[in-house]
């Protein structure tokens, strides 16, 4: 081990297919393993740094690096399961995905007791590793099949089981409803849910929220929307097997010291009626006015007029998840929550005004919603290049129709 760990920092910065092609230089060294590790701390680094940092840590598969939670998305995960089980004391938690280990590592964090299972016998042994050489001594590694069969011993009756199914097939195909992932959540829940009250499962950031927990039933207690570095990055869903009412959604934004939470009730959002953008924009005096675009999470969690009552903005259309801010104060009350730009000035979209802020914005971000051409498209009408003169945006307005805005990130 110690002088594969020394190959390994010798040639991290080298070419690993030359590495592969010189294998029989290096006889005593396992090269495929080495180069897993040397891919594996690449994809590490700035994800889990605290990982990378680490030099006496083993990686055997790099699908696993890649796959695995970021820090952020890991720490998040922790803090939610202490929780769950804050009136619990010495709570434990069963990781039935193991995988490369970087969900329990957090979990151990924070649980008095975490249980690690996963089937591949690589990724076990470098758990049982990396663990012991990261001092997480409160982690117990299992190596089962998960089944309706054994799922008491995988589970051991832990307060809470958490499980991240892959979604990909047996011939690495990627899968998308939840009974073709592995392990089929659908057909272990009730099982259990026999030694367990709390389940958290890890769903695709694609996976449609309403149908979701539909099918997975009325024990579904909260979904967790989490997006980091401008990207929704985990949908998770807390299944609680006392819960009979319905679900509350959390849009999640991680940023670097802080987070923002948007809390609602989807009935609510369904039941909230707001009157669009009926003040003209059209002209406005420069600095006068703000716009906001939602970050990933609430776009995602589908927050589009409660986000608009709640911090009284004024959405410009049914379709268009766009929002005037008329204050300062309301652009900073929403900031948290996406990005916010200060509008320099608006005019109806054609092909004068098109020209116009091509002229004017030569250096420009584009983004182009619901009107009748795309980003590219408005892109190369406008003719600019990417810059930071503005940030052109072609918007559809309910009341006053297709409009430019130019408007610059603050």
């Amino acid at each position: 081990m110690e002088n594969l760990l020394k190959f390994i920092a010798e040639h991290a910065d080298e070419d690993v297919s030359r590495l592969i092609l010189d294998r029989n230089k290096f006889p005593e060294i396992d090269i495929d393993l080495a180069v897993n590790c040397i891919e594996s701390r690449r994809k590490l680094k700035g994800k889990v740094q605290e990982w990378y940092d680490e030099p006496g840590l083993i990686f055997p598969l790099k699908l696993s690096a890649e796959q695995c939670s970021s820090s952020a998305t890991g720490r998040y995960k922790a803090a939610f399961a202490e929780k769950i089980c804050d009136k619990v004391k010495d709570w434990s938690i069963a990781d039935l995905t193991g995988g490369l280990g970087v969900d329990s590592w957090f979990f151990s964090q924070k649980a008095s007791k975490v249980i690690y299972n996963e089937m591949q016998d690589k990724l076990c042994n470098a758990a049982r590793h990396n663990f012991k050489t990261l001092g997480a001594d409160n982690i117990e590694v299992n190596n089962l099949i998960v089944s309706a069969e054994n799922i008491g011993r995988a589970v051991s009756n832990a307060d809470i089981v958490y499980i991240d199914p892959a979604r990909r097939d047996s011939e690495g195909k990627k899968v998308f409803l939840i009974e073709d992932c592995t392990p089929d959540v659908l057909t272990l829940k009730d099982e259990i849910f026999k030694y367990s009250r709390h389940i958290l499962i890890k769903l695709s950031p694609m996976a449609d929220i309403s149908m979701a927990c539909d099918r997975l039933g009325c024990t579904c207690r909260e979904v967790h929307v989490v997006a980091t570095g401008g990207e929704c990055k985990e949908l998770l869903i807390w299944m609680d097997r006392e819960w009979k009412d319905e679900y509350t959604v959390h849009a999640v934004e991680l940023n670097a010291e802080s987070e923002a939470i948007f809390s609602f009730n989807p009935q609510k959002e369904r039941e909230c009626r707001i009157s669009y953008e009926q003040s003209s924009i059209i002209g406005i005096e420069a600095g006068s006015s703000y716009l906001f675009e939602p970050g990933k999470a609430l776009m995602k969690a589908g927050a589009f007029n409660l986000i608009a009552e709640r911090f009284t903005l004024k959405k410009l259309g049914k379709s268009t998840h766009y929002y005037i801010c008329s204050s300062t104060e309301e652009a900073e009350s929403v900031r948290p929550y996406g990005k916010i730009f200060e509008i320099i000035e608006c005019q109806p979209i054609a092909k004068r005004s098109i020209k116009e802020f091509g002229l004017k914005y030569p250096k420009s971000e584009v983004t182009a919603r619901n009107i009748p051409m795309d980003t590219e498209t408005l892109r190369k009408k406008t003719g600019v290049k990417s810059g930071d003169d503005a940030h052109i945006f072609g918007l559809k307005s309910d009341w006053e129709g297709n409009i430019l805005i130019a408007a610059k990130r603050i």
